[in-house]
């Protein structure tokens, strides 16, 4: 297999994947490669057990995952039912992380995607034609050219659209329908086939979509499409050393896939990642108040300037320490929506930065001695 630059969980996971397959023999629905309970062991991992299958292998399963795991059992319920399943929150959160697992676990693939934005149309999410076959040959199956979901819906397999919220309120109007009804008409084939033309889900097909919350005001989406969803808040991580786990183990990943070593200190990133827990909450671990930036401080983001600074020591290091790129890298991510964020980090550093720097933590007395750094 060519190296790639980010791996399909299906693919990165293929032996944890195999080896639930075998070890939970518990019914499965329809189609489903793994039992329900499988598929939550393969979001949320074994909890370090190392588990015993029929044929003896053993596996410790990885935690992929970081939130609640009475999350991830209502999403694989609503899945087993059939029914769509709609992952809210804040951007960088980890929804689209979270319908990957979940497709892949659940029917061996994640790449039956739509994207959502404002060019997608419903063609993108019911079918299209290739033109030159239509023209030589008339409307026929070999001409027609199905989107990701009638294909899940003709294999019993999820579907996932990103970004619902982002895309037409009539590109949005054909889910509707599709998830009512379970099938698609394609007319123009309506005197070729014994069904009129109709496409039919079969059992096991299910449907994931994701929206922003700081995206709900592109396209609302109807109350009609609302109730063919269940909704699931997906929501900021709530345990500093699980959060630092992530963003280190990601980062990582990113360094080595560079050919860079990852070396940022461990002091260092738990203070990148209380300040972007600061920064979110708009409150610090003590209780002081911290005014909130507009751009959302998400993990995903300190994830990114984690690699930047790992990068940065790796390629360019000339002997500093590592700590002094972090006010930079800092405003970079606060000054993406508003140029007034940078008051507000400035106002971060004169509260809690002072504060912990004044009560004698030396990491955060040297990142305090890196203000003018802010400009």
């Amino acid at each position: 297999m060519s190296m790639r630059q980010i791996e399909l969980p299906e693919d990165r996971y293929a032996r944890e994947l195999e080896f639930l397959a075998a070890y939970d023999d518990g019914p499965r629905p329809p189609r489903w490669r793994l039992s329900p309970r499988a598929v939550v062991t393969f979001v949320c991992g074994s909890d370090g057990e190392e588990l015993t299958g029929p044929d003896g292998r053993r596996c410790v399963v990885s935690r992929k995952f970081v939130g609640d795991r009475a999350l991830v059992e209502r999403c694989v319920v609503t899945l087993a039912g059939e029914r769509g399943l709609l992952l809210v929150g804040e951007p960088g959160t980890a929804k689209s992380m979270l319908s990957e697992l979940l497709a892949a676990a659940v029917c061996g693939t994640s790449t039956l995607t739509v994207q959502g934005t404002a060019g997608t149309t419903e063609d993108q999410l019911r079918y299209g034609w290739n033109y030159a076959m239509l023209l030589a040959k008339g409307p026929s199956r070999e001409a027609l050219v199905p989107s990701p979901v009638l294909t899940a819906m003709e294999r019993g397999a999820v579907a996932r659209v990103e970004e619902v919220t982002r895309c037409l309120p009539e590109v949005q109007d054909a889910l509707v329908s599709l998830l009512s009804e379970r099938r698609i008409s394609v007319p123009e084939l309506a005197g070729q086939e014994e069904d009129g033309g109709v496409v039919h889900a079969v059992p096991g097909f299910a449907l994931i979509a994701t929206a922003n919350l700081r995206d709900r005001g592109v396209s609302e989406m109807s109350a009609a499409l609302k109730r063919r969803f269940n909704f699931e808040t997906v929501g900021p991580i709530d345990d500093l050393d699980a959060e630092t786990e992530l963003v280190r183990s990601r980062a990582t990943a990113a360094l080595e896939r560079s050919g860079a070593g990852f070396s940022v200190d461990d002091t260092v990133l738990q203070a990148l990642v209380t300040a972007f827990r600061d920064l979110r909450s708009g409150r610090s671990a003590e209780g002081w108040e911290v005014e909130r930036p507009t751009t959302v401080m998400s993990t995903a983001e300190a994830v990114q300037v984690a690699t930047s600074m790992g990068l940065g020591a790796a390629y360019l290091g000339d002997g500093r320490d590592v700590v002094r790129t972090l006010p930079g890298h800092l405003l970079g991510t606060v000054r993406k929506d508003d140029p007034a964020d940078h008051a507000r980090l400035l106002g971060y550093w004169d509260g809690p930065v002072r504060r912990r720097a004044e009560q004698g933590a030396a990491l955060w007395r040297t990142l305090w001695e890196l203000r003018d750094e802010l400009g």
